[in-house]
């Protein structure tokens, strides 16, 4: 059985992650308040930024910057697109 939990984007109870996603306390935070789907709302949402900014994420500023924006989409206002970001259409 899955675990649940509370998930602070969803906003409701969902399956939660199986292991924590990322080192440290952000990632323990993390697996106890994100759901599955969640995380895959951030995963979706980073790899826009990474490719809008243009970003290497090997980089330490790039890693930082990453670290930053995770935070502020879980535990924060959120973590917003950059200025004049035009979703891709659907089927392009």
């Amino acid at each position: 059985m899955s675990r649940m939990v509370q998930c602070v984007v969803l906003k409701r109870e969902a399956p939660g992650l199986e292991r924590v996603p990322y080192p440290g306390e952000l990632g323990r935070r993390i697996y106890e308040s994100v759901s599955r789907e969640g995380w895959a709302r951030w995963l979706a949402h980073q790899t826009m930024l990474i490719n809008e900014y243009r970003l290497t994420p090997i980089e330490p500023k790039a890693r930082k910057f990453l670290e930053t924006e995770m935070e502020k989409f879980f535990f924060g206002a959120g973590s917003q697109a950059p200025e004049g970001y035009q979703p891709p259409k659907a089927g392009s």
